[in-house]
């Protein structure tokens, strides 16, 4: 059941080459490589081209006025012998606009760019954004209160506090979504606040202590009163908002009764094969101004969940 092609925001074609990110040395012979790169991210949003084709704005190490970068200087990886590396940009006002930029580009939300960029950057951009975003979010010690300070080439934070010494890693929440199937119908549900029509698959947070086939088991049931039996893996999918790993499975239902939760989901259904079929189709071209029933938009592991289901299910 394996998905051979990777989601939106997987399959990252750097060479990650975690053990350089010790070596302080490497990694600034890295920085002074005239071939290596660095992607500006601000507010969270990424540099893009602004050509006909949007693609990462790689921009020269030395491509931000003086200033204008943090500390937050991230090594992404290799691209041959050539460094990457994503660099967070504090200011309020957008560099590309005040001039802080030496190459052009524009900065856009990574989620709007899943569907623009080329598949293989997606997840680039997924990786500089998690990163940049953890480290706004972690700048003080969770155990003291001190500020911290960068280390690992972007991948820690260090307490100074010689009564303290904490060190910080940046974390990945493990979500279970997951369609339960009984035959031909396939179980989807919907929350209050998006648009007209779109059905999707249920998810939620692994509890400490719960499997992945417990929590699926647990969710459909708490969401939707459905008794799940196997729970098959199809794959995962990196969800960089802010940051999560999708894992999706196929769940048997053995009961069809609902009994929906509406304070975890609005509403909850059983659909057929061929409604699940339309709805993909109708994602496809884009939500139905008449409020439709259809599925979530292709680059989310729900889409693929369904369509998965519904041509080898």
């Amino acid at each position: 059941m394996i998905r051979s092609e990777p989601h939106i925001f997987a399959g990252n074609p750097l060479d990650r080459a975690a053990h350089l990110r010790k070596d302080p040395d490497t990694l600034n012979a890295l920085m002074a490589n005239p071939e290596s790169r660095m992607l500006p991210v601000w507010q969270l949003k990424t540099l893009v081209t602004s050509g006909p084709a949007t693609t990462l704005a790689w921009q020269a190490i030395d491509g931000l006025a003086d200033g204008a970068a943090s500390d937050e200087v991230i090594f992404l990886g290799l691209d041959g012998d050539a460094g990457r590396f994503a660099v967070g940009i504090g200011d309020e006002a957008d560099p590309a606009e005040a001039g802080l930029l030496k190459g052009a580009g524009t900065f856009e939300e990574v989620r709007g760019l899943a569907s623009r960029l080329p598949a293989n950057e997606t997840s680039i951009a997924a990786q500089a954004r998690t990163l940049i975003g953890w480290h706004d979010r972690h700048r003080f010690c969770a155990q003291c209160g001190t500020p911290t300070v960068v280390s690992d080439g972007g991948y820690r934070r260090d307490c100074p506090n010689a009564a303290c010494g904490g060190r910080h890693f940046p974390r990945t929440d493990p979500v279970v979504i997951m369609m339960a199937v009984k035959g031909d119908m396939a179980l989807l549900g919907r929350q209050a606040f998006w648009v007209p029509g779109m059905f999707s698959t249920l998810a939620g947070f692994i509890d400490p202590g719960e499997t992945i086939e417990e929590a699926v088991r647990r969710e459909i049931f708490e969401e939707a009163g459905v008794h799940v039996g196997d729970v098959l893996y199809h794959s995962s999918q990196p969800w960089p908002f802010p940051s999560s790993l999708m894992i999706g499975c196929i769940g048997q239902a053995e009961s069809e009764e609902l009994n929906v939760d509406t304070r975890e989901v609005e509403d909850a259904g059983w659909f057929t094969r061929d409604q699940v079929r339309t709805g993909i189709e109708l994602a496809l071209s884009g939500p139905p101004d008449d409020g439709s029933f259809h599925l979530p938009f292709p680059a989310s592991i729900a889409h693929q969940l369904a369509a998965w289901w519904v041509n080898n299910g």
